[in-house]
C-alpha cells in the first residue's frame, strides 16, 4: 500500500493511504503521521477481516493449504 505524504501550512503532516479509504492521520513530524497512517490501516484490515470482508491487499500475504 501506498502512503501519501503532504506538509499543512500550519506545518502538520498528513499520511493517507488511498487503497483504504478513511485512512488519513496528522502528525507534528513526517514519521509521526507515517507511523499512525501505519497502525490505522491495520486496525482497519483487522476491523474489515472479523467482519468477514474481504481486504485485496491481504490476498498474497495468507494462503490456504489446499491438501487439508
Amino acid at each position: 500500500m501506498t502512503i501519501e505524504i503532504e506538509r499543512e501550512d500550519d506545518g502538520r503532516w498528513i499520511a493517507e493511504i488511498p487503497e483504504l479509504p478513511g485512512v488519513m492521520t496528522y502528525g507534528r513530524t513526517r514519521d509521526e503521521a507515517v507511523s499512525k497512517a501505519e497502525a490505522l490501516a491495520l486496525r482497519v484490515m483487522a476491523d474489515r477481516l472479523e467482519h468477514g470482508e474481504e481486504i485485496p491487499e491481504l490476498k498474497e500475504v495468507f494462503a490456504l493449504d489446499p491438501s487439508l
